[in-house]
C-alpha cells in the first residue's frame, strides 16, 4: 500500500492563487546581484494556448535567486533509497524501473542513476567541507544540469475536472501541485484512558508467511476474520492474544493512521515510524464515514515514511520537502524534478525526487503531489502551507554528460 493512496483526505485543496514566475528577473540575493542564469532556448510559442497535451522540451528558463531551501541531506537520503530500488532492475518492477515512456521525457536509465549519485556526491562533499550546499545555488544547478520544461496535460485534466476548481484552473505553463502530509500521533507503550486504541502489527498466525500464501488461507487466519468495528471494540485484546500491539493511540490518531497509511510517533528527540502492511481485504465503503468503515490495516514499524514500492514488504523510504508523487508508470521512477512555486509572494525553488505514486496518477501528467511534512492535525498543516501556491513551474533535470 502506497502512502499516496491515502492522500485524498489529507491533501491541501486551496483555492487558486496567482502564481507568476518571472522569466527575466535578475538575482538580488548576496553573491548573485545583477546576474541571470540561462539553460536553453525558451520559445514563447511553446506556451501556446492551443497546446493542451503534456509537453517536455529542452528550454532556457531564467532562474532568479528566489529562495532555495537547503534540503540536500534529505535529498541525498531519498536519492540513495531510490537507487537501491532501481538496482533491483526492470525484471523486478518493469512498471517503474524504465527510462520513461513520454516523448521528450525519456532518458536512458543509467543517466537517471548517474544524476541521483551525483546529488549525493555533491551533498556529502559540501557537508564534509562545511560549505553552503551547492544544490541550493542556482548558478551551480544551471552549470551542471540539463533542463527539460514540463507543461501540463490539460486535455486529460479536463476529463476529470468536474467539481474540481483546482483542476479546472490549471494554467497553460504550470502543473497542479497538491500537497500531502504525515500526521504526528502521540503514542503510549501501554493502553491508557487517552490512548486506548492499538496500532496492531501482523497477526501471529501469518508472520512467517509471504503475502500470497497468507491470502490463500482466507478466513482461516486472523486478518480475514475481523472487521474494523470488532477490533476497535477490543476483539484483539482478548486472550490468547492474536496480534502484537505496536503502540497505543487515541481513536482520532488511529483514524488518521488508517486513512493516511502512516503514523509518526515522537520518541525522545526523534520519531518512530509505522506503515501499513496488510489489510483485512474489506473494501473501503465511500458511503460510510471513516470511523464507520470495516476495512482495517495492520501495520509494521519502519525506518521512515515510505513511498513507492511494488511489494508491501519493500518500499522506498522518503522524506518531506524533497519527495513528490506522480505518474511513475509513464515518467519512470527516480526522476529529479525542480519545482518553482510562489510562496508568500516569493518564488521558492526545490529539488525533488519522484519516489511515490498513487491511484490518482494513472495517466496523469498535469499534477504532482509534494510531501510537505509532519503535522499534528489539519489545522497545523493548513497554517504551515496556506501561503504556498497550488501551481508550480516544473523541470526534469539530468546531470550534464
Amino acid at each position: 500500500m502506497l502512502l499516496s493512496d491515502f492522500k485524498k483526505v489529507a491533501k491541501a485543496v486551496f483555492q487558486p492563487k496567482p502564481a507568476i514566475l518571472c522569466l527575466s528577473q535578475q538575482l538580488t540575493s548576496p553573491g548573485f546581484a545583477g546576474k541571470t542564469f540561462l539553460v536553453g532556448t525558451l520559445l514563447l510559442s511553446f506556451i501556446s494556448p492551443v497546446s493542451a497535451l503534456p509537453q517536455f522540451q529542452a528550454v532556457q528558463p531564467t532562474l532568479d535567486a528566489g529562495v532555495w531551501p537547503d534540503n540536500s541531506k534529505q535529498l541525498c537520503f531519498v536519492a540513495d533509497e531510490t537507487l537501491k530500488y532501481l538496482a533491483k532492475g526492470a525484471a523486478y518492477d518493469a512498471a517503474a524501473i524504465h527510462s520513461g515512456k513520454l516523448a521528450g521525457a525519456s532518458t536512458p536509465l543509467p543517466r537517471v542513476v548517474d544524476t541521483l549519485n551525483y546529488l549525493c556526491k555533491i551533498s556529502r562533499e559540501d557537508q564534509a567541507s562545511g560549505k553552503p550546499s551547492r544544490l541550493a545555488n542556482p548558478q551551480f544547478i544551471v552549470q551542471h544540469f540539463e533542463f527539460v520544461r514540463w507543461l501540463p496535460d490539460r486535455t486529460a485534466a479536463a476529463k476529470v475536472s468536474k467539481n474540481k476548481p483546482l483542476v479546472q484552473n490549471i494554467p497553460q505553463d504550470k502543473l497542479l501541485l497538491t500537497k500531502y502530509y504525515v500526521r504526528i500521533a502521540d503514542g503510549s507503550a501501554q493502553k491508557t484512558a487517552q490512548q486506548d486504541q492499538a496500532l496492531y502489527g501482523l497477526p501471529f498466525d501469518e508472520q512467517a508467511l509471504p503475502l500470497d500464501q497468507a491470502d490463500a488461507l482466507g478466513k482461516k487466519i486472523t486478518r480475514f476474520q475481523l472487521g474494523k468495528q470488532d477490533i476497535v471494540k477490543g476483539a484483539l485484546e482478548q486472550k490468547p492474544l492474536r496480534a502484537p500491539a505496536l503502540v497505543w493511540l487515541s481513536r482520532d490518531d488511529l483514524e488518521g493512521a488508517l486513512l493516511q497509511g502512516t503514523a509518526v510517533v515522537p520518541e525522545g528527540s526523534s520519531y518512530r515510524y509505522f506503515n501499513v502492511h496488510r489489510s483485512n481485504g474489506i473494501a473501503y465503503d465511500r458511503l460510510l464515514k471513516p470511523e464507520q468503515q470495516q476495512r482495517y490495516w495492520y501495520f509494521k514499524q519502519v525506518q521512515s515514511v515510505l513511498g513507492y514500492g511494488k511489494d508491501a514488504d519493500y518500499k522506498i523510504p522518503i522524506a518531506p520537502e524533497v519527495t513528490v508523487a506522480g505518474d511513475i508508470v509513464n515518467l519512470g521512477l527516480g526522476k529529479l524534478i525542480l519545482l518553482a512555486t510562489v510562496e508568500g509572494g516569493k518564488t521558492h525553488y526545490r529539488l525533488t525526487i519522484l519516489a511515490d505514486t498513487g491511484g490518482a496518477f494513472t495517466n496523469n501528467q498535469f499534477q504532482l503531489d509534494w510531501l510537505s511534512g509532519y503535522y499534528r492535525d489539519w489545522d497545523h498543516y493548513y497554517q504551515a502551507n496556506k501561503h504556498r501556491n497550488d501551481y508550480t513551474n516544473a523541470w526534469l533535470l539530468l546531470k550534464k554528460q
